[in-house]
């Protein structure tokens, strides 16, 4: 049997090493996007294999990317465009969730500032009624207005304390993959001009991607 031939990033020993059997390499992206291929975004299914992987993998391991290409070498130079492509798109995905960080830091803080107001203002209304009138009525108002003030701190506090660290994790996990080694394994008993069809991708195949 023929050994396969290997080509792009070498993997450093210790790497996560994340694996994904593609018949053509077009089945790794977005078959409808317009982009150049560098900046096309990958299919919905290889994000999803190659993120759900990654995020099984230890933290400070570093990571990698080997796809088993099941046809003969192309350009030279597929590989190396195969990792600006993916590089390129991971990147802006970690680009999306500090934005999206961002956001959400820009919200929780008018939203606290919203609640400190409101709480506040329940706050001086409660004791103000409290000097007023000692009657049940009062008391009852006097607490709903207690109970309210504090209920609004309450989207502020989700915010700070639990809402923003996934997303942080996320884009961590982006910026990881945006500079992960990518390397091309081909099958050499595959027809040298299969390539063809292939490169540069533009339709999606129907193939599914090979389980671990």
């Amino acid at each position: 049997m023929s050994a396969r031939t290997s080509a792009g990033d070498v993997v450093a020993p210790g790497s996560g090493v994340i694996e994904v059997r593609v018949a053509e390499l077009r089945q790794l992206f977005n078959s409808i996007d317009p982009s150049p291929f560098r900046e096309r975004d990958l299919d919905p299914r290889a994000e999803a294999f190659i993120v759900d992987w990654a995020r099984e993998l230890p933290h400070d391991a570093p990571l990698a990317l080997l796809v088993h290409l099941e046809r003969a070498c192309g350009p030279a130079d597929e590989a190396a465009m195969l990792a600006d492509a993916i590089h390129e798109y991971f990147a802006q995905r970690a680009l999306g969730s500090r934005r999206q960080l961002r956001e959400l830091f820009r919200r929780g803080r008018i939203s606290l500032a919203i609640a400190v107001v409101f709480l506040a203002v329940a706050l001086a209304a409660s004791d103000l009624i409290g000097s007023i009138s000692e009657r049940r009525f009062a008391a009852v108002f006097r607490e709903g207005l207690l109970i309210g003030g504090w209920v609004a701190m309450w989207r502020p506090l989700e915010v700070f304390l639990y809402d923003w660290w996934p997303i942080r994790a996320e884009a961590r996990l982006s910026e990881r993959l945006s500079t992960m080694p990518v390397s091309i394994e081909h099958e050499p008993r595959a027809s040298g001009d299969a390539w063809r069809s292939d490169w540069p991708a533009v339709a999606s195949a129907d193939r599914p991607f090979a389980a671990r």
